[in-house]
């Protein structure tokens, strides 16, 4: 964390870094709108959160409380939000996002514009079209603003992008060589429904997708990113270039409670 004068920096930028520190990463998707368990998944050990609110049911005001429950626990914290939340999810303090259903290199960049603000011509960097305010809980509002605030963002702020139809899969290479774009992420439950498998992203066509996308965003110096509900998934993925791994936290919830049940009727059976 960065701290100074006015206290402790609130756009975490150590999303990015993890993305790039060559470390297997292993973390949570998280719907349900509760900012204790961004916490917990801290305290458990875990890597990252991503709060889901393409299919969780968080507000923005519910995502920012999360956002500061992630910075004060010491978690890094991304948002899969869909593209109209964009600004205001940053505005909130995202220090990173995962945007879903991206099938192209020039969807990809014009995602990378969004993120990014404007530059000065004489200054070398991505340049961006992101609205400036100064005035939310990104730059403190207003204790961090202005170009201080505005390089610690267009440096620090992770993208990850979602590969999940078989279009994005023949242009994952082009997609992950997108400057700006730092991380790609399949979501293998998407892309099984797209070809025709429901949701048995265990079948043969659907895991060698899987493992050409993993394959070229690895080759392109981005990293790779997939779902793994298991240890044997998790080796598997590793084998073909991913170290970023992320489970669900209801199935984890969900999990644990009916063990407890099974457990709690066991010991009634006399």
């Amino acid at each position: 964390m960065t701290a100074g004068s006015f206290g402790i920096h609130p756009l975490d930028t150590g999303f990015r870094e993890a993305l790039y520190s060559g470390r297997r990463l292993r973390g949570v998707f998280n719907g349900l709108p509760s900012p204790a368990i961004v916490e917990m998944c801290a305290f458990a050990g875990f890597d990252f959160v991503v709060l889901d609110n393409e299919h969780g049911i968080a507000d923005l005001q519910t995502t920012e409380h999360m956002l500061r429950a992630g910075r004060a626990a010491g978690i890094p914290v991304a948002v899969r939000c869909l593209e109209q939340d964009i600004a205001r999810t940053l505005d909130a303090g995202a220090g990173a996002l995962k945007i879903p259903m991206v099938n192209s290199a020039e969807h990809a960049a014009a995602l990378v514009r969004r993120i990014k603000y404007p530059l000065p011509p004489d200054q070398a960097g991505i340049r961006g079209e992101r609205g400036s305010a100064f005035s939310g809980r990104a730059a403190g509002y207003g204790a961090f603003g202005g170009p201080a605030h505005t390089k610690r963002s267009n440096e620090g702020i992770a993208l990850m992008v979602m590969i999940e139809p078989p279009q994005a899969v023949a242009n994952a290479a082009a997609i992950a060589a997108v400057p700006g774009v730092d991380g790609v992420f399949i979501g293998p439950n998407d892309l099984a429904h797209a070809m025709g498998c429901e949701n048995r992203w265990q079948e043969a066509p659907v895991q060698r997708a899987i493992e050409h996308t993993l394959r070229a965003v690895a080759a392109a110096g981005k990293c790779p990113g997939v779902l793994a509900l298991g240890a044997e998934e998790e080796a598997r993925y590793a084998g073909w270039g991913a170290r970023y791994f992320a489970t669900v936290s209801t199935a984890i919830i969900t999990r644990a409670l009916r063990e407890a049940a099974q457990q709690g009727r066991a010991a009634l059976s006399y």
